[in-house]
């Protein structure tokens, strides 16, 4: 009897082992993936435990733990908040039009870059494309500002040689948002084109050659082999823009706008900065910024949900 056990944990036994050794194997990997480990757990899981003064009339002098719960008061004002209100609207539209047009583009550059011959071009092509993604929005800001500026900036010189009027593009509520949108694809397309061109590099050659014998030219190989082989990577980044789609670009936004264009382009970020960092009042802007997260999370799996039911593509 003894012996049919033994053999019996004979496989699990060897299984541990060679987890053990791989895992010894690979020690420098997971030496260097604690720091980011620690610095993920410090800065994201750790300030979790302030959420609950969403649910409490904080008071700093109380603390969190002691304030008074609150009845859901803030919640409850949300929907009664008309700035609120506007915020919302304005977010989901910003994102909504980011993600309409931003998106693609990243897709349209790697499909491109990848039928360019010229590999010098190609090079040049794609570092001068991502290099404004390595910039902070503090740095672009002054540039964009520089070049729409209705006394200095290039465009206004144009328009004023052709006889036309200059625009102060930054504090037009009528231009503000496509700035938004021309501003957020320059300086993301060549980043977000890495992944695809990433993904084009794993296509299998035998299927363009295939194609090749078939007599199919560039545009059919690339209508039929290239874009199709790039579907689950579009539907994994689509799902997860999806539950970003109430972030509108605190960054981007927070150093572009001014008073005179709130009325577009206030977003919830925004919001949240000016009730909890300006006003102080940080229950109810920590509310705010729990309601963003949950809808988020509800986005990703609902979107996930339903394209894993019309297709074998998904995040899980």
């Amino acid at each position: 009897m003894e012996i049919t056990l033994q053999q019996a944990d004979a496989p699990s036994v060897r299984k541990k082992n060679e987890i053990w050794l791989r895992a010894k194997k690979m020690k420098m990997l997971y030496l260097m993936m604690l720091l980011p480990m620690i610095l993920l757990f410090v800065f994201h899981y750790i300030p979790i435990y302030g959420i609950v003064i969403a649910f409490k009339k904080f008071s700093p002098g109380l603390g969190i733990w002691k304030s008074p719960w609150n009845d859901f008061a803030h919640f409850k004002s949300l929907l009664h908040d008309s700035l609120f209100i506007r915020a919302l609207k304005n977010t989901l539209i910003i994102s909504g039009l980011k993600l309409v047009v931003a998106f693609p583009a990243p897709i349209v550059l790697a499909v491109l870059l990848n039928e360019v011959k010229q590999v010098w071009f190609k090079k040049v092509a794609q570092s001068v494309s991502y290099l404004p993604h390595f910039m902070s929005w503090v740095i672009l800001a002054s540039m964009v500002g520089e070049v729409l500026s209705p006394q200095r900036g290039i465009i206004n010189y144009v328009i004023h040689s052709l006889g036309g009027t200059p625009i102060n593009f930054l504090a037009d509520s009528h231009y503000f948002i496509p700035m938004l949108i021309l501003t957020d694809v320059w300086k993301e397309i060549g980043w977000g084109a890495i992944i695809y061109l990433a993904a084009i590099s794993s296509i299998n050659p035998d299927l363009y050659e295939a194609a090749d014998v078939d007599g199919a030219g560039r545009f059919k190989k690339m209508l039929h082999i290239t874009i199709p082989s790039l579907i689950p990577m579009i539907v994994i980044l689509f799902i997860l823009g999806l539950g970003n789609i109430l972030n509108g670009g605190f960054d981007q936004i927070l150093n572009l706008y001014n008073p005179v264009v709130y009325e577009v382009a206030d977003i919830i970020d925004t919001y949240v900065y000016r009730k909890g960092l300006e006003q102080f009042q940080l229950d109810y802007a920590t509310a705010v910024g729990l309601f963003k997260n949950v809808v988020g999370v509800i986005l990703i799996v609902g979107a996930n949900a339903i394209i894993r039911k019309r297709s074998e593509h998904g995040i899980w």
